[in-house]
Order: C-alpha cells, then structure tokens, then sequence
C-alpha cells in the first residue's frame, strides 16, 4: 500500500550541510526525509516558490520534452529505501496508452511531480523502515525548521549519506 505524501519542508542537515526534503503524509501522521543533492532541493524548491526562469531548467525540460512526445506523467513513488538509499519509479502514460515505470532518483521524481502536479506516492514499509517519529513530526509545521532539526537528530547515526 503506498502512502500519498507532499513535499512539507526543505532544510540543510547541520552536521552533514546536505539538503534534506521532508515528505509528510496528507491524510496521516507519516513523515520521510530524503537526503538529496544541492542542485536537486533548488529544483524542488524554486517550483515550491514558483519561481520562474527565462529558459527551461532541467526538470521543466524533462516535463516538456514528455508533454511534446505525448506522454502524461501519473504519478511518482518511492518504492524502497536500501542501504541507506532511496528508490522511486516515475509512472508514465504514453501517447498511445501504455503504461510505464520508470526508474529515478526520489528528487528528481519529486521535482518532475511537482511541476506536473501529479501525487507523490511512498511505499508505506518506507517511513517505517527509517523509524521516524510520526507523531512528533506531525507537530513540526512546514516553517518550523527547529523541529525538524530535532527530528533529524534522531534518526539512526549512519543515516543521511547523500548516495547518487
């Protein structure tokens, strides 16, 4: 079963400088954080503030290049975590129906969901197999970055190397 989730917050781990995005889930008490790449949370985030530039960014050009070939993006979901790694598959649809799951990495799957406004998905063994605390989580506001920081600090020690 997979949890449906939104991009809750973005912040920078204070021991390791990486960025981290947080998904929490809508309808729930489930939190994830992903440790992602610098590159990769301005993605995310320029599209969470709508910023917008004079010429396509990599993300907007995957999006168009689909979009010019017809083809729908459904949703994204990530599927497992292993080895301190996360998977996810972007679901496709093309222009002749058929349906396809693509392999990606979760933030580049989460910043192609957001700019096609499509559902981020999260295998629910995923949250879980982290351990991050739910019901504190869910106390932690989109703009309360301290308990966030006080999330992260919990999570087990050999957790958050950025992996590509």
């Amino acid at each position: 079963m997979a949890l449906i989730m939104r991009v809750a917050a973005i912040q920078i781990h204070p021991e390791t400088n990486t960025p981290v995005v947080w998904l929490k889930e809508i309808d729930g008490q489930a939190v994830l954080p992903i440790w992602i790449g610098v590159l990769e949370a301005t993605a995310i985030a320029t599209q969470l503030e709508q910023v917008a530039f004079p010429r396509p960014m990599t993300h907007d050009l995957l999006r168009n290049v689909l979009v010019a070939l017809g083809a729908t993006v459904t949703q994204i979901e990530i599927t497992e975590l292993r080895d301190n790694t996360f998977y996810a598959l972007i679901d496709l649809v093309t222009a002749g129906g058929r349906r396809l799951r693509v392999d990606a990495r979760p933030s580049d799957a989460i910043a192609l969901a957001l700019r096609c406004q499509v559902p981020i998905l999260v295998d629910e063994g995923v949250p879980a197999a982290l351990g991050a605390d739910k019901a504190e989580a869910d106390e932690a506001g989109e703009g309360d970055d301290k308990r966030w920081r006080e999330l992260l600090a919990k999570l087990p020690p050999d957790f958050g190397k950025y992996k590509m």
